[in-house]
């Protein structure tokens, strides 16, 4: 026997050993790409959940994001964010009366003008 040895060779562990190491790489990488899909189709089962009107387009972005990650990131956006919704909010805000100013600010404006003069 040498100094330096290989450990568990030209036994039956070896092999064994080759094995394990086998299943678990195989599986992991199983895993990950489970998971990757998972999460990869959260768009499409998102828009189909809530009955979206785009689910045509949330399915052609997020078939796109394999190549390009950003137009996935809009579909995902497509999905969650309830266009009509955020519309009328954006109008409302837009449409909304100024609030008048209090009275107290205009007195004291109008009152400094006065001192000034």
């Amino acid at each position: 026997m040498s100094l330096i040895s290989m450990p568990f060779v030209d036994s039956g562990l070896d092999i064994t050993l080759h094995v394990v190491a086998a299943v678990v790489m195989i599986t992991t990488v199983a895993a990950m790409a489970i998971g990757f899909w998972k999460i990869h189709e959260l768009p499409i089962n998102k828009a189909h959940k809530e009955d979206h009107h785009q689910i045509g387009l949330i399915t052609a972005l997020t078939w796109i994001g394999f190549l390009w990650h950003w137009v996935w990131v809009l579909a995902v956006l497509v999905a969650f964010v309830d266009g009509e919704k955020a519309l009328r909010r954006i109008r409302d805000v837009w449409h909304e009366d100024k609030l008048p100013e209090p009275e107290s600010k205009q007195y004291q404006v109008k009152g400094e003008e006065a001192n000034n003069a």
